[in-house]
């Protein structure tokens, strides 16, 4: 049975997303198995770097691997990945000779020395180096031959070839990769491109042929990871090719990813759920259970039968005095409904934020007997401890709502928080109470959680 490797690229417009969104795809895809996670070259500035850093400190399983293009994107990349259990620098260099020219200002020969130069830079730092010979299936095949050994001699641990042009049909394509795979003893892999619809099968009848990885995409052009996943699980064993890609959480990942890629890069309109100002809800002490039940449909909860009981009796208390809205009907299910024993309990925080500073939080949590840290930079003080708090669980959430405010008046007014979070399309409200708000945050964002730990449990 031949193993193939899986690489994806976190996506195709790196550019286009935030660093928390970076940060959640590289999460989602260490949770499916994949076997590399592939970054652009660094620019330099602190946040392509503290990305890669971050990553590093929770991805334990899967490869991370830096594009280094030069000797000093080589030096950056590396301290970059100092942290990381399993680092890998990529050096990706066009092979044909246009590409050569128009890129890389070298011919043949020059490149060869380039090559050397480059990838045994990068052995320097690094156990793993990745040389991708991009556009290969347009070079002369002799210099190709001869780079892909180069790189070999100098260290490379793995080689990849790509057809950018998508011109070759899928069994050509395959005999290709087979011939190329023949003249080096690194494992190759391949790259191919979908403009013509034959990335997935040339990935995979190279892979019948021996090749040992395949690079991958979640969005964009290249071969689609759910697809490959796809394939190779319902044909794999029939034709010897298996990977180590999580099947079972495959769908619901992909569909986060693309997601939260989408959200970005789609300019179309997209339909969100009505906020609750939207939602006209107008309810009295005269409504009955099954109306009051009804209502909290309409705001996206899903309640037990013991939960509906609580609400409508608080929902009566309330009633007596005011007309019921929807705000109202939240912030009462919020604070009657889904209680449940803590199974993240809050230890400590530090917060740290000014207008010369990045704010950044540290938290402490206890899970039964177990103390979990985590430390993580925000676009401000709140955001920075969901992603402390996101970090230390281990689970992102979508963030369904957020609201703040003042409970009593004074210098020592009491701040109350009311935060929302999303699963697979179910509502979980969380409230805290704090002498602050941000504590008030993080401990509305831990009610939060702990209901859907518990459920889950």
């Amino acid at each position: 049975m031949n193993k193939i490797k899986v690489a994806v690229r976190l996506c195709e417009k790196e550019d286009d997303l935030t660093f928390k969104e970076k940060f959640e795809i590289a999460r989602q895809l260490e949770k499916l198995c994949v076997d590399t996670i592939e970054f652009p070259e660094l620019s330099g500035g602190k946040e392509d770097t503290l990305l890669v850093r971050t990553c590093a400190s929770f991805v334990k399983k899967a490869t991370l691997s830096v594009a280094v293009s030069d000797p000093t994107a080589v030096k950056v990349a590396a301290d970059a990945l100092s942290g990381a259990k399993n680092a890998a620098l990529r050096i990706e260099l066009s092979m044909s000779p246009v590409g050569m020219e128009y890129f890389h200002h070298k011919k043949a020969p020059k490149m060869l020395e380039w090559i050397t130069l480059l990838v045994s830079e990068a052995k320097k730092a690094v156990k793993n180096v990745e040389f991708c010979a991009l556009d290969a299936t347009r070079a002369e095949k002799d210099f190709l031959f001869q780079a892909l050994a180069a790189a070999e001699a100098a260290g490379a641990t793995a080689l990849y070839i790509s057809d950018d042009a998508g011109e070759m049909l899928p069994d050509e394509f395959a005999l290709f990769a087979e011939e190329c795979a023949g003249i080096v003893k690194a494992p190759l892999g391949v790259a191919c491109s979908d403009k013509s619809g034959f990335a997935l099968s040339s990935a995979m009848l190279s892979a019948v042929k021996g090749v040992k990885a395949v690079r991958a995409v979640v969005v964009g052009d290249g071969v689609s990871l759910e697809a490959l996943s796809e394939c190779v699980k319902n044909s794999g064993n029939r034709n010897g090719v298996s990977t180590g890609i999580t099947y079972t959480e495959l769908h619901r990942t992909v569909k986060q990813i693309t997601r939260i890629v989408t959200d970005t890069t789609d300019k179309s309109p997209i339909a969100t759920a009505p906020s609750l100002e939207q939602t006209k809800i107008s309810l009295d002490d005269k409504d009955d259970m099954a109306a009051v039940i009804d209502a909290t449909k309409k705001i996206g909860y899903d309640l037990s039968d013991e939960d509906k009981t609580k609400v409508y009796e608080e929902f009566l208390r309330v009633a007596a005095k005011k007309r019921v809205g929807a705000k109202e009907l939240d912030a009462i299910v919020a604070s009657v409904a889904l209680q449940v024993p803590a199974t993240y309990k809050l230890v400590s925080y530090v917060v740290n934020n000014g207008n010369v500073i990045q704010a950044s939080a540290q938290i402490t949590l206890m899970k039964k007997d177990e103390t979990l840290k985590g430390i993580m930079m925000g676009d401000g003080p709140i955001d920075a401890a969901f992603l402390c708090l996101e970090q230390i669980i281990g689970t992102h959430y979508e963030l369904d709502d957020f609201e703040i405010q003042s409970v009593t008046e004074g210098k020592e007014a009491m701040g109350s928080a009311l935060v929302k979070l999303r699963k697979d399309g179910k509502l979980y409200s969380g409230k805290g109470i704090s002498t602050d708000i941000i504590g008030a945050s993080i401990r509305a964002y831990l009610s939060a959680v702990n209901k859907i730990a518990y459920e889950e449990e």
